[in-house]
């Protein structure tokens, strides 16, 4: 499995990034896939995910600014950003979760930088 994600780049505060992660197969077949952010001396932390049924999860400190969309004929996931503030500075990475009978195995793209500047 291999997850591409790219979209970041530097924007100012109050503007908008989409955010690309593009999977070799199906996204469906993950318990979730999503993105995660750490920022500069931060742990990472989830941003916003699908789950297998097709929920969402997102960190409270990006509702209302953030929405996770998917194109499953493009094995697809979407972050779109708005309202950008300068602590969603952050390496974005997409994240995606495969649970076995016995196993769980986390699949982590190579991460693309977001910097906001105010």
């Amino acid at each position: 499995v291999q997850l591409q994600a790219y979209g970041g780049g530097l924007v100012q505060a109050g503007g908008s990034l989409r955010l690309s992660c593009v999977a070799s197969g199906s996204t469906s077949r993950f318990r979730s896939i999503g993105w995660y952010r750490q920022a500069p001396g931060k742990q990472r932390e989830l941003v916003a995910v699908f789950s297998s049924a097709g929920s969402t999860n997102y960190a409270d400190s990006v509702k209302d600014r953030f929405t996770i969309s998917r194109d499953n004929a493009k094995n697809t996931v979407y972050l779109e950003m708005n309202s950008l503030k300068s602590e969603d500075t952050a390496v974005y990475y997409c994240n995606a979760v495969w649970v076995g009978v016995s196993f769980r195995y986390d699949y982590w793209g190579q991460g693309t930088l977001v910097t906001v500047s105010s």
